[in-house]
């Protein structure tokens, strides 16, 4: 058994690829896979990969179209937004100056109602004033000639009442 271990061991020649008997039906096997393997790529992978990426291609173009088709509309819109804002600031500012002018004629309308009535009451005061001091010269007048005439009398003399009055007129007057 040991011999034949051995003779069997010495037609061994070592890895089957290298020993050259096989290498025709290697090769023949080769070229089969090869070309299987061209057809299966051509035939299918490939135009399901070249779809694929014409899909994506096709993809990416109309989403940048409507990406720009978006921002148009984006500037449009603040285009639009901004003129809004400058016709409302405009609006605004009629308002507030029409506003200012109706706040303004109130303002001078009321202050000219009020200057009328004063001067209404300064006038009807100094009617009251020059009434007062009216009366009051009438008094003192009226006082004084009493005062006089009691003076005189009381210095012993008889007082006629219009001389007494001459006198307090003419002391009355300066």
């Amino acid at each position: 058994m040991a011999t034949e271990a051995t003779g069997e061991a010495g037609k061994a020649v070592g890895m089957p690829q290298l020993d050259i008997s096989t290498w025709p039906n290697q090769i023949f096997w080769l070229l089969v896979t090869l070309v299987v393997i061209y057809f299966v790529l051509s035939k299918i992978a490939l135009p399901r990969i070249g779809a694929v990426l014409a899909d994506r291609k096709s993809t990416i173009t109309n989403d940048l179209a409507a990406a720009e088709e978006l921002k148009q509309r984006a500037v449009a819109a603040e285009k639009a937004y901004n003129d809004a804002l400058a016709t409302a600031r405009t609006e605004a500012a009629k308002i507030v100056a029409q506003a200012k002018a109706e706040i303004q004629k109130d303002l001078d309308a009321a202050t000219a109602k009020a200057d009328v009535e004063i001067a209404a009451k300064a006038a009807e005061s100094e009617k009251t004033i020059a009434a007062i001091r009216d009366g009051a010269a009438a008094a003192v007048s009226e006082v004084a000639r009493d005062v006089a005439g009691e003076l005189v009398a009381a210095l012993g003399g008889k007082a006629d009442a219009s001389t007494v009055t001459a006198a307090v007129a003419a002391r009355l007057k300066g």
